[in-house]
């Protein structure tokens, strides 16, 4: 095997890249964290590949010195999955950001890395299209892929396993491939797309990608409602989904959460009790019609204090406000830091799930707001600990712990969206049981220097 020789590689880098190969502190200290509470590492340079050729000539040159590369899209992950935490480059891809192609006809586009969310929705503005995926983060789409992201409109729209159907990708020895086609399905081999969609960069660096677009609905509903407890909004939700109501978005959000947002946003002025967020798409009549079946749901399980927003800026302040729900969490104990954890369920095991979280963190002692995308049985923690307090991150740590057990005794998973990097690494094996190893041998197959984002997703020897 190849010695690692880092500082080969950065030297072969500079002489490619120039002043695009930055050794600099503060560029490395921003490439070495991400949005959660992880431990930083940092990286012993950053690089800004501007094209798929030089992305290949970087990984020719990283694997002929056994140099590690952690692909970085914008750094809002929350589970450690950008972090350089073995040193190496950290392979920064925002200067890869172009909307490329719009097919308006066949309602997909295609597009470099480094484009936004947002940034996609404005090239899309003129064209009555949208992209769906919205994970909070005005979040880089190569990112999104990378762990395989999802949000708030998954419930309708499903998550980027399923917007994404075509890939480039650069392999760790510099080979360009290309997976799937702009067609909508396909039987022609292996699937690889949906292999390296959720891969978080440990198999290769994805340099383009064709996604799906929807039409923009003809009308747009959003709403509020409070419970008396968390049981009945989830019962709602349920039943609704049961119903197959076509919701485009369902959110959750506990009355600990609801504190924090009356802190942070007062201008809501929304009580203090389990709440639904919820939004309808559709025609003018499609619409009304879900709002006369969803609230007769909420009637039956005692909900109250419906506010409909049907205006553009009244719901872009409510999704606002959901956006923020970190921030509004962090308002019930100003100076916390913030530990994250989610994780995903069948619908029907949804209500003793979010039960059995409940007791877990009364008997924690900590403070612990809970949201979700619950139409898809996703939820997660803020569990707020002092920095520095070692007796409540062991707590915090304990708590996430248990809840992620939690969803595997309810038939679910450790993590709905947020993904494995350093942080759910403990518990793939006991998820996935044999299969776990299967995902080992793909790895050393494709990165057998394991060079790709090392110590992530899966331990290679």
């Amino acid at each position: 095997m190849t010695q690692t020789d880092i500082p080969g590689a950065i030297a072969a880098l500079k002489s490619l890249l120039g002043e695009r190969l930055s050794t600099g502190a503060s560029l490395r200290e921003m490439h070495g964290r991400d949005e959660a509470y992880s431990t930083p590492a940092l990286p012993d340079a950053v690089a800004f590949p501007e094209s798929t050729e030089e992305v290949s000539q970087i990984m020719r040159i990283c694997t002929a010195h056994a140099c590690p590369v952690v692909p970085f899209g914008i750094g809002t992950s929350l589970e450690g999955h950008v972090i350089p935490i073995h040193g190496g480059i950290s392979l920064d891809m925002s200067r890869m950001n172009k909307v490329l192609e719009i097919h308006e006809s066949d309602l997909d586009a295609v597009v470099q890395p480094g484009v936004t969310r947002t940034q996609l929705n404005e090239a899309l503005r003129a064209t009555g299209l949208m992209f769906t995926v919205d994970p909070g983060a005005d979040a880089t789409l190569g990112g999104m892929a990378s762990t395989r992201a999802s949000g708030t409109n998954t419930v309708r729209y499903g998550t980027m396993r399923d917007t994404v159907l075509a890939l480039e990708v650069v392999l760790p020895d510099g080979q360009v491939i290309e997976t799937g086609t702009r067609a909508r399905k396909s039987s022609a081999g292996y699937d690889l797309t949906r292999l390296f969609v959720g891969a978080e960069g440990t198999l290769g660096v994805i340099t383009r990608l064709t996604v799906r677009l929807f039409g923009v609905p003809e009308a747009i509903s959003a709403a509020t409602c409070a419970f008396d407890t968390i049981a009945d909004a989830v019962d709602t939700v349920i039943e609704a989904i049961q119903l197959g109501i076509p919701m485009a978005r369902i959110e959750l959000l506990d009355e600990v959460q609801m504190r924090g947002m009356a802190i942070y946003n007062p201008d809501l002025g929304l009580p203090e009790k389990p709440h639904l967020f919820l939004e309808f798409h559709g025609t003018e009549a499609g619409v009304a019609e879900q709002i006369e079946m969803f609230g007769a749901i909420c009637e039956d399980h005692g909900a109250s204090g419906f506010a409909w927003a049907n205006r553009a800026e009244d719901r872009n302040r409510l999704w606002q406000a959901r956006h923020n729900a970190y921030y509004a969490g962090k308002s019930l104990r100003p100076g916390c830091a913030g530990v994250v954890t989610d994780c995903c369920v069948p619908i029907s095991a949804l209500a003793g799930c979010i039960a059995r979280t409940k007791e877990l963190i009364a008997e924690s002692g900590l403070i612990a707001p809970l949201v979700g995308h619950v139409g898809d049985g996703n939820f997660h923690l803020l569990i707020l600990v002092e920095p520095g307090n070692e007796d409540e991150m062991r707590r915090a740590n304990a708590l996430a712990g248990a809840v992620n057990r939690a969803a595997l005794d309810f038939g679910g998973t450790v993590t709905g969206e947020h993904g494995v990097g350093t942080g759910k690494m403990k518990y793939m094996a006991l998820e996935h049981g044999a299969a776990y190893a299967l995902m080992g041998t793909i790895k050393k197959a494709v990165d057998p220097l394991n060079i790709m984002n090392p110590g992530k997703m899966v331990s290679v020897n």
